[in-house]
């Protein structure tokens, strides 16, 4: 069976995640709130890449605004909005990919060059959270999976400890669809760390060749209307 959409998605999310990360001095690129933390072992232990983490934050804000604005209005046209969004998310994971082969590998963090990457991917991560919160509500998220696997705990918690028969079969769908998220994304994050260990920079090349597949793969189906 192909992935879904959703799954695409998710492993792309841990993909883009790890790949940034081990690359480019720590930075989360779908995380962007890690950055605190990394931000803060930055300034206290001297290491490079402070900036890229200082700016994630607010450049994940910025493109998460312009990416509602720009749906709205795709909306109103009757136009596919959702392909539309997907695929400016492609082509940022294209020139990051592009600028990642022509620059990389970066022994400091704080050059322009990786910081350039570092925002792009933290752009193309923001428009991708944005699409999925509004065309893919109903499915579990796909670049942070804290509260995903709490959930799942929960859940099985309540299957252990004897939930109501009508309430099952419920938690059993919501396990199915979990765990296929978080287990798409840990795919991704190792599949990320396996490639920049054999291929270096040229790993970056993978996430738009899934980001085209989800596209090409769903561009046939119905548009799904935004909340």
């Amino acid at each position: 069976m192909r992935p879904s959409l959703p799954t695409l998605l998710s492993i792309n999310g841990g993909y883009v995640d790890t790949a940034g990360f081990l690359a480019l001095h720590g930075l989360f690129t779908a995380h962007v709130t890690g950055n605190f933390v990394t931000l803060g072992a930055s300034l206290a232990l001297g290491t490079s890449g402070a900036l890229a983490k200082l700016l994630a934050l607010p450049v994940f804000c910025v493109v998460v605004i312009l990416a509602r604005l720009i749906g709205g209005d795709l909306s109103r046209r009757n136009l596919p909005t959702l392909q539309i969004i997907l695929s400016l998310k492609l082509l940022l994971l294209a020139f990051a990919a592009i600028l990642a082969m022509r620059f990389g590998p970066f022994g400091d963090g704080d050059g322009w060059q990786p910081l350039l990457i570092g925002m792009t991917l933290v752009a193309a991560m923001a428009i991708q959270t944005t699409a999925h919160r509004i065309h893919l509500g109903s499915t579990p998220p796909t670049t942070m999976m804290t509260g995903t696997t709490t959930q799942i705990m929960i859940d099985i918690a309540d299957l252990l400890h004897g939930a109501k028969p009508e309430e099952k079969a419920a938690m059993k769908a919501r396990l199915r669809r979990m765990g296929v998220s978080v287990g798409g994304f840990a795919f991704g994050c190792a599949l990320a760390a396996a490639l920049f260990l054999f291929v270096g920079m040229a790993c970056f090349f993978l996430p738009p060749v899934l980001a085209l597949a989800g596209i090409l793969m769903h561009s046939g189906k119905a548009e799904i209307k935004p909340a």
